[in-house]
Order: structure tokens, then C-alpha cells, then sequence
């Protein structure tokens, strides 16, 4: 182990700028756990670190990425040892800790989760943050009293990662799901992940939302924020939970308090970066087993480590559908 590549981050003459450089393990963060990464995945947070498209990174220089899989080279606390495989992802990986856009990876323990059964390295990245937090944002509505038999469930920005999964992972438990998506031409490709219907953004009249519209979705999961979620708001079932994890569209939210007053809808935030450890590994141990998606794979395309900088774009474009996972070791 003399050095390794490394996808840093930099901040030059206030232009944020990110390339491959070469790194020594004495150079990284310090950490309880020594992880040799052998994939890293793209989630669209990602992209806006490397970027500079998002004010994402809190510290500079650092190592992108924030998601790593591997295995445990070295650790100074007990409950993890070398040949281990594990997880880490969220809390300040890539953001302010360097990533797992790099050869080695350096964490505290507390950050580190062992690799479920039934799941390899490979596909604990091909789910990722974006799995996790589709993973979550389930855990939290049948929480809050989801159940198949309650009715529809709508998931927005479905051809995105955390939409993808979502929509397969509910289909696998046996929900009857809908697919609200901006991109036609997907509709195929999200029927193939279990959608029993696809509907279009366009379908929806987004200037004329009711307080209370037409009670249809028993939950629901968002990943655009704004006028979306508000219309989400005002179209679900007594009692159903709508889990909320992402602002792609907007991070304003305008409604009233008669969804939730009126017919008792629950509001989940969804947080995977600073979710306890405890229903994290509970999450982990769901998405190797009940939650696993089905079409993980058709979902999922690899790249190279060394074609990371050009990839960037089209993430942040919204070009990009499914899960982009890094082979890093």
C-alpha cells in the first residue's frame, strides 16, 4: 500500500474544481477503521459536490463520494477486524470527511455498518445512499401504518436512484404502485420494476391545487418537493403517510393544514444522513432480505473509477436513470 487514486475536491480561486490525484493513507482523515474501497456509487449529491453545482462540501480539499463498500483493512476498535466486509455511507463521507471516491477510506467506527447477508459489495453500492434512503422512507410509512391492502402508492421522480428502488421494493412487497414521472420514453423501463401504472408530470394541473382533491394514494414517496408535494398532500387517503426525501424540484412546500387536520395525513421527513445506527443496520438488514430489489441489476451500470469526472454532468442535467455504481478496488 504505498498510494492510491483519489477523486478530491478542491476549492481554487473560489471555483470549486474536482480530480484524480494520488493519495498515501497517512493523508486521509483520521478514522477507527482502515475500509479498502471496492465500489463507490453516484448519487446526485454526488455530482453537486464535484461540481460545485450545490454547496455540498464543508471542508477543502476532500475526497468525493458518499458512499464506499469494502473491506476492513485495519481497525483500532474491536467490533470491526481485518478481511470484514461493511458499508459507510451518509453522516460526513465525502462532504466534510474524506469519501469514497479513493482507494482507502478512513471512518470513524460509528459510521460503519457490516455487510448484510444477502448482499455483496457490489450491490450494497448499486443501492447505495439512494437505497437506504428508499429503504427508510418505506420503514417510516408502513411505521405510520402503511399496509398492500390500503391502496396505491405513488412514488415521484421515479426514474431517478431513490426513485427506481423505491418503486421496486414496493412492488416486491406487494403494493400496487404508481410511477409519477416527467419522462415518457421511461415508462417501459418502469413497468419493468414492478409500476402497475405510469403517470406523467404533465397529466397534472400543478397551477390549480385544491386544499382537498380526490382521496387516492394510501402513501406516498417524493423526491421533488414544490408544487409536487403539495398536490401529494391534497390527494391522500385518511390517515396515509407520505414519506418526504428529496427537493429536486423545489424545497418550497405549499399547502394548508387541511390534509393533515381533516384526514390525518402524516408528513415523514426522511433523513438517511443522520439516522441512528440501530434502524440503520435494521434498514441494511431489510435491503438484503424482504426490501431486496428484484431488477437491482437491470436498474444498474458500472463505471470505471478513472471516468468519474466526466460522469458528473448528467447527474446533475437529470439525465441519468437507475443506480451508477463505481468500481473502485
Amino acid at each position: 500500500m504505498s498510494t492510491f487514486k483519489a477523486l478530491r475536491i478542491f476549492n481554487e480561486d473560489n471555483k470549486v474544481a474536482s480530480r484524480i490525484v494520488d493519495m498515501s493513507v497517512d493523508e486521509l482523515d483520521r478514522g477507527d477503521v482502515l475500509i479498502r474501497a471496492e465500489y463507490s456509487s453516484i448519487n446526485y449529491k454526488d455530482a453537486l459536490a464535484a461540481t460545485g453545482a450545490g454547496k455540498i462540501i464543508r471542508r477543502f480539499p476532500c475526497n468525493g463520494g458518499i458512499d464506499v463498500a469494502g473491506t476492513v483493512e485495519s481497525s483500532t476498535d474491536p467490533a470491526f477486524k481485518p478481511g470484514d466486509k461493511v458499508i459507510c455511507t451518509s453522516y460526513d463521507l465525502g462532504v466534510a470527511h474524506d469519501g469514497g471516491y479513493a482507494g482507502y477510506v478512513r471512518v470513524p467506527a460509528g459510521w460503519v455498518v457490516p455487510l448484510p447477508a444477502g448482499l455483496t459489495t457490489f450491490e450494497a453500492m448499486a443501492l447505495g445512499t439512494a437505497g437506504f434512503t428508499a429503504g427508510l422512507a418505506v420503514a417510516r410509512m408502513e411505521a405510520n401504518g402503511l399496509k398492500p391492502g390500503n391502496g396505491a402508492v405513488v412514488v415521484s421522480g421515479a426514474t431517478g436512484g431513490v426513485g427506481s428502488i423505491a418503486v421496486d421494493i414496493l412492488a416486491g412487497l406487494g403494493y400496487d404502485v404508481t410511477a409519477l414521472t416527467g419522462k415518457e420514453a421511461e415508462s417501459d423501463y418502469l413497468k419493468g420494476l414492478g409500476a402497475k401504472q405510469v403517470m406523467l408530470r404533465s397529466s397534472l394541473d400543478l397551477a390549480k391545487i385544491r386544499p382537498l382533491d380526490k382521496a387516492t394514494w394510501a402513501g406516498a414517496v417524493d423526491n421533488l418537493g414544490g408544487d409536487v408535494l403539495s398536490w401529494m398532500a391534497s390527494t391522500m387517503q385518511i390517515g396515509a403517510p407520505i414519506a418526504s426525501i428529496g427537493l429536486a424540484a423545489s424545497f418550497q412546500f405549499n399547502t394548508t393544514v387541511m390534509p393533515f387536520i381533516l384526514r390525518g395525513v402524516t408528513l415523514c421527513g426522511v433523513d438517511s444522513v443522520n439516522c441512528e445506527m440501530a434502524p440503520r443496520r435494521d434498514v441494511w438488514r431489510r435491503l438484503g432480505s424482504d426490501m431486496k430489489p428484484k431488477h437491482l441489476g437491470s436498474m444498474t451500470r458500472t463505471l470505471a473509477f478513472d471516468d468519474l469526472p466526466a460522469a458528473f454532468d448528467a447527474f446533475v442535467k437529470g439525465q441519468v436513470k437507475g443506480r451508477t455504481v463505481v468500481k473502485v478496488g
